[in-house]
């Protein structure tokens, strides 16, 4: 985190939130100083219930990808292996990067896709049926 947090108010108000307010940091930190935009990506909304997120991997094979979820945090990660290839212009990237998108709670991961140099993560909401609205009959 920084020395000096860019959220200031109304941070004092909310005790037990320092994890909320961190992330909320790194996240206005990394867009404000543009560190983190490699690869390219799309987050989709297909309904209400189901999203995508599209990353744009040209140059890179499946073997070369991983992704992962771990408490809450899908991480996607790439490195290609170095080839002996003389370049005499390299304008397509394959650098080392890890991209990494915070979910709800109620967010799960249907699968991951790797087609045409586009890596496709679906992803579903599914409210546990203790948290969805409960219609009473009235008697």
């Amino acid at each position: 985190m920084n020395a000096v947090s860019r959220i200031t108010w109304p941070r004092a108000s909310f005790v037990g939130f320092d994890r909320i307010w961190n992330e909320l940091d790194t996240a206005l930190t990394n867009s404000v100083d543009n560190t983190n935009v490699f690869p390219r990506h799309n987050v989709v909304k297909l309904s209400e219930e189901t999203f995508q997120i599209e990353l744009a991997l040209a140059g890179y094979s499946r073997d070369d990808l991983t992704v992962e979820l771990q408490d809450g945090l899908l991480v996607i990660s790439g490195e290609k292996e170095d080839s002996d290839v003389e370049y005499l212009h390299k304008g397509i990237s394959t650098k080392k990067f890890k991209r990494s998108f915070r979910l709800n709670e109620n967010v799960e991961v249907k699968d991951a896709n790797f087609e045409d140099g586009m890596l496709v993560v679906s992803l579903n909401i599914v409210v546990p049926e203790g948290k969805q609205p409960l219609e009473i009959k009235i008697k």
